[in-house]
Parts: structure tokens; C-alpha cells; sequence
């Protein structure tokens, strides 16, 4: 049985304004002054430049971190995680059986330019 989903809502009005791109990860370490584990990580976006993020991706070592392509939304404000302000949200879904929140990075199956937009 299909789960209902959100109520429609118009492109031009709501995925349009998100300004999400292709970014490379340069850096990932523990940081722990998050709330929860998570890794504090900068991301290069070519000509929109590096960026701090935490995300709780630690299901993934640092190792497997950098040099990853991810995306990330660059026009959200600023977010204060425990001592870090994370710059950029970094799209990931759920890892099945994680604790809440625990997640695995989005990629695309190519490699593509830095800074490219998703569309």
C-alpha cells in the first residue's frame, strides 16, 4: 500500500529557490561538541568556495568522507552545532537500522563539475 506523500506544491515556488550544488568533501573529522556524533567536514563548491558543515554521517569513516561528491543546499542561514557553524546542509537519506538521524550522503553517479547545479 502506497503512504500518502505532502501536498503538491509548485516547483517555481519551492525546489527553484533552493540553490543546491555539487560539492567535494576536503575534510571530515569527529567533532565533539555536537550534540550527537557527527563529523565536522569542509566542502569545496568551486567558484562558491569551501564551506563547514556537520552532518552525522557516521556511518561512513573520514576516509570514505574525503573526496566524496555530495550536494549540499548553499542558501540556508548559517546553523550553530554545538561549538562549529555549519555552513551548508549536505543532502542525505536515513541508513536503515542507524539511530535517528544517521545518514549516508547523496551522490551522483558521475563525476561531474564542482559547483554544478542540481536541477
Amino acid at each position: 500500500m502506497a503512504q500518502e506523500t505532502k501536498p503538491t506544491a509548485p516547483k517555481e515556488e519551492t525546489f527553484d529557490r533552493l540553490d543546491i550544488r555539487l560539492g567535494r568533501v576536503l575534510s571530515a573529522e569527529r567533532e565533539p561538541s555536537a550534540p550527537k556524533p557527527a563529523y565536522r567536514m569542509v566542502v569545496d563548491f568551486g567558484k562558491f568556495g569551501r564551506r563547514t558543515s556537520v552532518g552525522r554521517f557516521t556511518q561512513h569513516g573520514p576516509e570514505e568522507l574525503v573526496g566524496s561528491l555530495v550536494l549540499g543546499v548553499l542558501n540556508f542561514g548559517p546553523r550553530q552545532v554545538g561549538e562549529v557553524t555549519s555552513e551548508v546542509l549536505i543532502l542525505g537519506v536515513q541508513v536503515p537500522g542507524a539511530e535517528s538521524g544517521e545518514a549516508t550522503f547523496l551522490t551522483p553517479a558521475r563525476e561531474a563539475k564542482i559547483g554544478s547545479k542540481v536541477f
